[in-house]
């Protein structure tokens, strides 16, 4: 068993934290009873308040283990495709070949449309426009995951060939949020306003879901971060008297259902559980 020491320098290690050096890291032990509560059984997941440099977990081994990214990929492929001028923007349409699929599959869109859906054949499309050498050059770049490609450049994210644990995924869209990934302001802004699910007056979500395959058990994931925006007075001298703040929030969630299971929604669930870990952040500021 890691003991607290072990477990910072292990953290600080990762690409969560690679300018962390003062972050307060706590085991959140108690978040096992929500998973509890919708029978979940085997779950990670990571939060880090920017803010305060605070970075909270549940369940440090799964965290750090890799898992088959399922659509969570759909962030990077967008990022590469816009990159490398594979499209021109996100208004990029792919026609329907015709197949029927599911119902929001089959229709001409998008790539914006094709996130906000999922769209695998989409993004299979792309993939392919892009080319794989490309592809393996920005796995490599960004360091994402295992960096695998394998021998099939359509469908390695949901093959179990590519794989990404949990804190790497938090890492990862942490680099997005501040345009600090290797690839321009233009190419991350875009892609961050796809990622934008909800907003109101004092809060933004967003976020990218995954459904993928390990073994004997579907995998589930939620990864990306929440910004809560808080009015802060100015100068009393200043002609404008308040601004806005935003305090991030960044996070990545997984966890394990057996496969075929269709008792529950989890397509909602996993949504749900992921604003009520955020709630509770939230409600600290608007104390």
């Amino acid at each position: 068993m890691l003991n607290k020491y072990t477990l910072l320098f292990v953290l600080l290690s990762s690409s969560i934290f690679y300018a962390c050096d003062n972050a307060r890291v706590h085991d959140k032990k108690e978040w096992k009873q929500l998973f509890d509560s919708y029978q979940i059984t085997d779950a990670c997941i990571i939060i880090k308040d920017q803010t305060h440099e605070i970075v909270d977990y549940y369940n440090l081994n799964r965290c750090r283990k890799r898992f088959t990214p399922a659509s969570t990929f759909k962030i990077m492929n967008s990022l590469i495709a816009l990159e490398t001028n594979t499209i021109p923007d996100e208004s990029y349409t792919i026609q329907w070949d015709g197949v029927k699929r599911r119902p929001d599959w089959d229709t001409t869109m998008d790539m914006r449309k094709a996130f906000e859906v999922s769209n695998l054949i989409y993004y299979q499309q792309i993939a392919k426009k892009i080319g794989k050498e490309k592809l393996q050059l920005y796995l490599d770049t960004c360091q994402y995951g295992n960096k695998k490609t394998g021998n099939t450049v359509d469908s390695f994210w949901i093959d179990g060939t590519l794989t990404i644990s949990a804190d790497e995924q938090l890492g990862f869209i942490k680099k997005l949020y501040f345009n600090q990934l290797p690839f321009s302001e233009r190419t991350q802004r875009i892609v961050r306003s796809m990622m934008l699910r909800e907003q109101t007056n004092h809060s933004k979500l967003s976020f990218k879901t995954g459904w993928g395959y390990h073994g004997d058990k579907e995998v589930l994931w939620v990864v990306g971060y929440a910004e809560y925006i808080m009015s802060v007075k100015e100068h009393p001298n200043a002609m404008n008297k308040s601004n806005e703040r935003n305090y991030p929030y960044f996070f990545a969630m997984n966890f394990d259902i057996p496969k075929g299971d269709t008792t529950k929604d989890w397509r909602s669930i996993r949504i749900a559980l992921v604003k009520e870990f955020i709630d509770n952040y939230f409600k600290k500021l608007d104390k």
